[in-house]
């Protein structure tokens, strides 16, 4: 049965991107709003196929930037379901097969770490977003990690753009439950949900065995309020940024 159980959600995934991929290349969405719509809805079936479930604390975001912790590509699914908004995600996402064409259609920034003019373009992007009134939800930490701290380090470019740019930042983080039927089976948060150093598909085919997943997303109820030194000095406000993000992890367990 767990083998049978994996491939029928595995169908019905690929199923709901082959449908969204030509719900795509035919309707051909041309603002951002209506982008990042597409997109919560795409993310929203792909969640209820998966049996993942979410409940919210404190008010959602409806503009300006929102940081979060990241353990795993469930999180994105989570964000976009939740209200449109736009993303920013590392360049390498862009070439990748169907989800780099998925992603820029759907209106996601890029930033390329060590290229020339990448900061700029993303600070455009950004601001396109704040424009539109869409928030930009971006993951500071720049890679996933497996719960055993409230957050990684944070990068600070995103964040010192954000503050440039006089944009509300606020605070979200995830906190994951496992069913009573998978913590019987021996699954763990940190090895069946959390995405660590295996490899995609590795820990892909592992987490479609699990039951079911609830997800609580906590957000701060007002924007970080940033000290004059963290103004000044990026690496400050990364700091604060992250200490921001980790607070909510205090009622997250």
């Amino acid at each position: 049965m767990p083998l049978l159980h994996k491939l029928y959600r595995a169908t019905k995934v690929i199923a709901h991107f082959t449908y969204a991929s030509a719900e795509l290349v035919i309707t051909r969405p041309k603002t951002r709003a209506a982008r990042a719509a597409w997109l919560g809805a795409f993310c929203a079936r792909v969640l209820r196929s998966m049996d993942i479930t979410y409940d919210t604390i404190g008010p959602i975001p409806t503009s300006g930037a929102v940081i979060s912790n990241h353990l795993t590509y469930t999180d994105i699914l989570l964000h976009s379901a939740m209200r449109p908004c736009v993303f920013v995600a590392k360049a390498e996402l862009r070439n990748t097969p169907v989800l780099g064409w998925m992603s820029m259609m759907s209106g996601t920034v890029y930033v390329a770490r060590g290229q020339g003019g990448s900061a700029a373009k993303a600070a455009e992007g950004m601001a396109k977003g704040f424009r539109d009134g869409l928030p930009v939800v971006f993951f500071p930490e720049g890679t996933t990690g497996v719960g055993d701290e409230p957050t990684l380090p944070f990068r600070s470019g995103l964040i010192a753009q954000t503050i440039e740019a006089a944009a509300p930042m606020r605070a979200a983080f995830i906190h994951y439950t496992l069913s009573p039927t998978d913590a019987a089976a021996g699954k763990t948060l940190r090895r069946d949900v959390h995405w660590g150093p295996e490899s995609l598909v590795t820990h892909l085919w592992g987490f479609l065995g699990l039951h079911e997943l609830h997800a609580t997303v906590h957000f701060a109820a007002d924007p970080i309020l940033f000290s004059p030194a963290a103004v000044a000095d990026r690496k400050i406000a990364a700091e604060e940024a992250r200490q921001a993000v980790a607070a909510l992890s205090t009622s997250a367990s």
